[in-house]
């Protein structure tokens, strides 16, 4: 039987690229996009991107040499090849699923993944500590750091770049511009004078002429500063690198991404640089397969598809509205009768849901970048002179704007919405991207409304609730799609910080389950499971994390025999901690408590449904849970 890959069932690890012909690596590159393909078919995953940087991450293996050399993927979506080629080839058909491959670079995981990535921006800061930390030590290793072009637009980037440029250590960055965001100036020129720029002739002789210029007295001085300065200026015309120039790197670019001739030759003279260069690389994003080239936003991140046709393969049955489309839904029909209402994204419209907002309030939609501390502030701005700034960003990403949240908007009390999608566990993307936290830390923020309801109706209640409060607002949701709770036709503004007795329990006693957030589906049926075994349980929908409904809870635990929190965030701080405040400060905490959430470890990647029966955050684990606080074990009577 011919084997399928033939040239890439030989590369057990980085070193065996350098011996490769040209024309080998060349058939590498589409044996690799193949290969991909092939894999990520039946589990889905980040697909467009990791096309794209097939050749360049070949280049990159062929000429330096990892692990001893440090290369940085920034964010992790592209890493794919990289992953195949470092070893994990034969496991790679596990990625993103329970007990596989993570699906993004993980230290843990192999030693060429130098270091652990899943949200943006963070890879030349990370590379230049390693720079650093080589040159403390006397090393001699080189560290390339890849980060793309829209990766480039946080704040973090460039204060990676400003200090690298300031440090002026040996450090190759590498940018891959998927989105020609930075300059269409590629092609047989650019990548000519790009080779040329950095070759050993070129390099030579602008050493030597400089020197010899400065040896002049009085006079030489001032012609190589005047040299210097006509060769920016013609590099600038020639090329988009004049700002990282101006910052201290050596730029070079840009070049063709999928040229691997020009890509090694490039690679093997910047290896030879000790400073700071920065290599513009410009890709196309779903390289080598047309539906994603076509469409790279909807194949960014995908589900089981097929490979000949690229048409997405998902279950049958009765279409069921995603959380993040009720959000969108919901956010128009609110924003059609309130013109005050304006939303802004970081990088994300399609993702948060806000397309159509887009599309339909062009001049009341904003797309800041990856930038969500400046979205924050940004949205506090707007909202001092009378509008209300809905922000919709995933939970993991919403950590970043911390102290905005707190100075710029909860200090100032300013009416800010913050919509919180992929709260809680969101599955395949793992510990990186699970919004694990939002609860913990923000309802300890004065004059900050949390809000987590329970299903997708609820959802378009608590979003009109908070854009009318006249107040900072969180409203926290989850990936996926919810139970199908029908919607009322007209979202409604819900009493503040008053939840919902969905039952009682029928008997003095008995235990009180306290459920915030989506979790109530997982609770009712877990205290239904409970009563058909004789255990009476209250159940209690918070639907506010804060303001908390003490009243409510204080008079069904008053008398309970247990206690049961569920929620979808870390136990610590948490929804279940507040309950456990407020009843320990009234004096009516019951003997017996069990608190459901998220533990205090991260939780690793596998299917929603997986993990939270792992965690007992399903409705086995909630009966389980019951049971204990009611102190019975299963089977007793």
């Amino acid at each position: 039987m011919t084997e399928p890959y033939p040239l890439l069932s030989r590369v057990e690890d980085p070193a065996d690229l350098p011996g490769l012909e040209r024309e080998e690596l060349e058939q590498l590159a589409q044996e690799v996009r193949s290969f991909i393909l092939e894999k990520l078919s039946p589990v889905g995953g980040h697909l467009a991107s990791s096309l794209g940087v097939v050749e360049l991450t070949i280049a990159l293996h062929a000429v330096f040499r990892s692990p001893e050399d440090r290369i940085i993927w920034d964010v992790g979506h592209q890493s794919y090849a990289h992953k195949i080629l470092t070893g994990r080839r034969d496991a790679f058909g596990s990625i993103r699923q329970r007990g596989g491959l993570s699906g993004f670079p993980k230290r843990t995981e192999s030693p060429h993944d130098a270091f652990g990535t899943g949200h943006s921006s963070t890879s030349i800061s990370a590379g230049l500590g390693m720079a650093v930390a080589r040159d403390l030590g006397g090393g001699t290793r080189k560290v390339v750091s890849v980060i793309g072009d829209g990766a480039l637009t946080a704040g973090l980037a460039f204060e990676g770049l400003n200090h690298a440029g300031h440090l002026d250590r040996d450090l190759v960055v590498v940018l891959n511009d998927n989105e020609m965001s930075i300059s269409p100036n590629v092609g047989a020129l650019s990548s000519y004078l790009s080779r040329i720029l950095t070759g050993d002739l070129y390099s030579r002789f602008r050493k030597d002429v400089t020197d010899l210029l400065r040896s002049i007295p009085s006079f030489g001085g001032p012609m190589a500063r005047l040299l210097k300065r006509v060769e920016e200026h013609v590099k600038g015309f020639l090329s988009p690198g004049m700002i990282f120039e101006e910052l201290g790197f050596t730029y070079v670019g840009p070049l063709d991404g999928h040229n691997l001739g020009h890509l090694v030759t490039t690679f093997q003279n910047v290896r030879k640089f000790c400073k700071p260069v920065l290599v513009h690389v410009v890709t196309r994003k779903g390289k080598g397969f047309p539906p994603a080239e076509k469409e790279p936003t909807a194949y960014h991140g995908i589900g089981p598809f097929d490979p000949c046709v690229g048409q997405c393969v998902g279950p049958g049955g009765a279409p069921v509205p995603s959380y993040t489309e009720v959000f969108r839904d919901a956010l128009v029909h609110l924003a059609e009768k309130d013109p005050r209402i304006v939303a802004i994204t970081a990088a994300m419209p399609e993702g948060t849901g806000l397309d159509l907002f887009r599309e339909r309030f062009p001049d009341r939609f904003f797309d800041v970048g990856i930038a969500e501390q400046h979205a924050v502030t940004f949205a506090a701005g707007l909202a001092t002179e009378g509008y209300v700034p809905v922000v919709a960003v995933y939970s993991t990403f919403f950590q970043r704007a911390y102290d905005q949240v707190v100075h710029d908007v909860a200090l100032q009390r300013l009416p800010v919405v913050f919509a919180l999608d992929r709260a809680g566990l969101v599955g395949a993307d793992g510990p990186t991207h699970h919004g694990a936290f939002d609860l913990s830390y923000l309802r300890h923020i004065p004059d900050l409304a949390v809000l987590a309801p329970a299903d997708e109706d609820e959802l378009q209640h608590a979003l009109a609730t908070a854009v009318s409060l006249g107040a900072p607002a969180a409203v926290r949701y989850p990936r996926g799609c919810g139970p199908g709770a029908p919607l009322a036709p007209e979202p409604r503004a819900l009493p503040l910080g008053k939840g919902r007795v969905l039952s009682r329990a029928g008997t003095p006693g008995g235990v009180l389950v306290a459920s915030v957030g989506t979790v109530l589906e997982a609770a009712r049926v877990g205290v239904e499971q409970a009563g058909a075994e004789g255990i009476q349980a209250s159940l209690f929908d918070a639907r506010y994390v804060k303001p908390l409904d003490r009243e409510a809870l204080v008079e069904l635990a008053r008398g309970a025999e247990g206690l049961v929190t569920v929620e979808e965030n870390a136990v610590a701080g948490g929804f279940g901690s507040a309950v456990l405040e407020c009843l320990a400060e009234t004096g009516v905490l019951p003997p017996r408590v069990r608190l459901l959430g998220l533990p205090d470890r991260f939780v690793e990647h596998g299917s929603q449904g997986e993990l939270r029966r792992d965690l007992g955050l399903d409705a086995a684990g909630v009966a389980r849970a019951v049971r204990e606080a009611a102190g019975r074990t299963q089977g007793d009577r």
